[in-house]
């Protein structure tokens, strides 16, 4: 056996679930024996992002985890960042033009 976390996290709540797993457990496995959705209405573990330490994992289903790792399940994005960006770039650009024409 092997410890872990999963954590997951709301803007008014968080989660820290320590689960012990087989070694060989996948990192999708581990997030369901965690039971974590049960503390968060609305949480769906088919559809959620998750990573470890940060990182993305695109193959939860196949990637084993290792002892000691943390899986972070992901909101999905309110906005683009790139379109964030993008817009704060604009308003910048405006300003300057603007102070220029004083």
């Amino acid at each position: 056996m092997i410890n872990v976390e999963v954590a997951y996290a709301l803007p008014d709540k968080q989660a820290i679930v320590s689960v012990q797993v087989e070694k060989g457990c996948t990192v999708a496995e581990a997030v369901r024996l965690s039971g974590i959705e049960k503390q968060f209405a609305g949480l769906d573990l088919a559809e959620a992002k998750v990573g470890i330490f940060g990182k993305a994992v695109t193959k939860p289903g196949e990637q084993e985890i290792r002892e000691g790792e943390r899986v972070e399940i992901y909101r999905p994005l309110i906005a683009d960042p790139k379109e964030v960006r993008k817009v704060r770039a604009a308003k910048v650009k405006a300003e300057k033009a603007d102070k220029k024409k004083q």
